[in-house]
C-alpha cells in the first residue's frame, strides 16, 4: 500500500481509492531536480498500487499553482538537462504505462513547466483566479513538452500564438479552448475536484486503463490500424478487460437492472 507523505515539498494522502498529491514548496511551488525526482517516485507508486484508482494533483496556497522550473535552483547548480527522475519533469509527463485517471486542480499562477504538468493530467479544473502562460520564449528557450502537446489539444493557431508570444491568458480563455473541464470559485476548487475524483473512483478501472492505453498508443496511428489493434485485442489493457470478471459484471448488472460492482479484475 502506498504510504502517505506528510512532510517535504510533496505531501500525499489517500482516501479510499483516491490519491491526493500536493506540491508545497514555498514561495512559488517551483520544481527543482530533487522535487521532480520525488514526484516521479510518488506517481510511480500510485501507478503500481492496485488499491488506488484516481489521483489528484494540486498545490498549496492561493497565489501559485506552479511556475515550472526553479530558476533559483538552476542558478545554484541544478542543470536544466539534469536527472528529473523516473517520470521526467514533474514526475508525470514521461512516466510510462500510467493507465489511471489523473485530475489537476489549478489555483493561481500556472505557467511554463507548471502548465506542462497540468497538461500531463487527464482532466483539469481551475479556480476563477487561475492564470496561464508559456513564457519560455521570453527567456530564449523552447517550451518542449508544450510545443508537442498544445497544438494537439487546442486549435493550431491558438497554440502557436501562446508559444510565440508567451502571453498570459485567464481561466475563461482556457475553458473556451477546451483546456479546462470546469471553472470554480477559489473556495470550491478542492471540493469540486474531489467530487469528480469520487465519481471516477466508482467507475470501472479496467476500462479506464484501456482508454488511456488506446488514446496514448494510437495517437499517431491511422484510424483503421488503431481500430484493428483494439478488435484483435493487441493492446494489453484491452485484452485484460475482455477477459475480466468486470466485463461479465457489467453485462450482468445491466441485465439485472442494478449498479455494477467493479473489482478491477
Amino acid at each position: 500500500m502506498t504510504a502517505d507523505l506528510t512532510e517535504g515539498p510533496i505531501r500525499t494522502r489517500r482516501e479510499g481509492a483516491v490519491f491526493e498529491v500536493t506540491l508545497d514548496r514555498p514561495k512559488a511551488n517551483a520544481i527543482d531536480l530533487v522535487t521532480s525526482r520525488i514526484m516521479g517516485e510518488v506517481f510511480r507508486s500510485f501507478r503500481d498500487d492496485d488499491d488506488l484508482r484516481v489521483a489528484i494533483v494540486r498545490a498549496e496556497g492561493d497565489k501559485f499553482f506552479c511556475p515550472g522550473w526553479d530558476l533559483k535552483a538552476a542558478a545554484g547548480g541544478d542543470a536544466v538537462d539534469g536527472d528529473y527522475g523516473v517520470g521526467g519533469f514533474g514526475g508525470l509527463q514521461e512516466l510510462p504505462n500510467l493507465n489511471k485517471p489523473v485530475i489537476c486542480a489549478v489555483n493561481g499562477i500556472c505557467c511554463g513547466g507548471g502548465l506542462e504538468l497540468a497538461l500531463s493530467c487527464d482532466l483539469i479544473l481551475a479556480s476563477s483566479t487561475a492564470t496561464f502562460a508559456m513564457p519560455e520564449i521570453q527567456s530564449g528557450t523552447v517550451a518542449d513538452a508544450a510545443s508537442l502537446k498544445l497544438p494537439k489539444r487546442i486549435p493550431y493557431h491558438v497554440a502557436m500564438d501562446l508559444l510565440f508570444t508567451g502571453r498570459w491568458f485567464d481561466a475563461d480563455e482556457a475553458l473556451r479552448w477546451g483546456l479546462l473541464r470546469e471553472i470554480t470559485a477559489p473556495e470550491d476548487l478542492l471540493e469540486k475536484t474531489w467530487e469528480l475524483a469520487r465519481q471516477l473512483e466508482s467507475g470501472p478501472p479496467l476500462v479506464y486503463a484501456a482508454i488511456k492505453e488506446v488514446v496514448r498508443e494510437a495517437e499517431n496511428m491511422r484510424f483503421q490500424d488503431g481500430l484493428n489493434r483494439i478488435t484483435k485485442r493487441q493492446f494489453a489493457t484491452v485484452d485484460r478487460l475482455y477477459s475480466s470478471e468486470d466485463q461479465l459484471e457489467g453485462a450482468r448488472a445491466f441485465a439485472e437492472g442494478r449498479d455494477p460492482v467493479w473489482k478491477g479484475r
